[in-house]
């Protein structure tokens, strides 16, 4: 098996990573809440990100996108992995990124149902710290607030989240840390 590259997203990315989105969203059914907008609006959402403005990180392997995290100012807004790349380290890779990235902390939003996410997150030294009743997200469904408050072992250089794939193991579900709407 060829072994999993993480780099900065660009704009040819963005397609790729929309359709990610998708096929992660549609997988994680009933734990997450299916999207209300259609994929055609996905679609445009995720191709009009400003680059500049937020930090996309993608996992690939060759030419085949396997997950990425999207991170703005302190918030960690999406981690996805594609459903056939889960079980492979891919989400633990791309959070180690994000890790490194904001080494003072960061928070997220997950679907209070969402047992997996929340199970992973969890796992990674993410703490819930608090909850709603849904009303102010689109779909209209709990979540809870998440953050990892940082360390010593999240100063790391851009250069090392590679190796944490390959340290990286064990399921990885295919999570959904936040909403266009955060």
């Amino acid at each position: 098996m060829n072994e999993v590259a993480l780099r900065p997203g660009t704009p040819a990315d963005l397609a790729a990573v929309a359709a990610v989105y998708l096929r992660a969203r549609a997988a994680a059914y009933p734990a997450m809440p299916r999207g209300v907008h259609p994929p055609g609006e996905v679609r445009e959402w995720v191709t009009s990100w400003d680059l500049s403005a937020v930090e996309v990180w993608v996992a690939h392997r060759g030419d085949r996108l396997l997950g990425y995290a999207r991170i703005s100012g302190e918030w960690l807004e999406d981690l996805y992995v594609d459903p056939a790349a889960q079980g492979e380290g891919v989400g633990s890779a791309l959070l180690g990124v994000v890790k490194s990235r904001r080494p003072a902390g960061f928070l997220l939003w997950v679907f209070e149902s969402n047992e997996p996410a929340r199970g992973f997150y969890r796992s990674h030294g993410l703490v819930e710290i608090d909850r709603t009743d849904g009303s102010g997200n689109e779909e209209r469904a709990p979540d809870v607030k998440m953050a990892w408050r940082g360390g010593p072992a999240a100063r790391l250089s851009a250069s090392q989240p590679a190796a944490l794939l390959r340290d990286a193991g064990g399921l990885v579900p295919g999570v959904g840390a936040g909403l266009a709407d955060r």
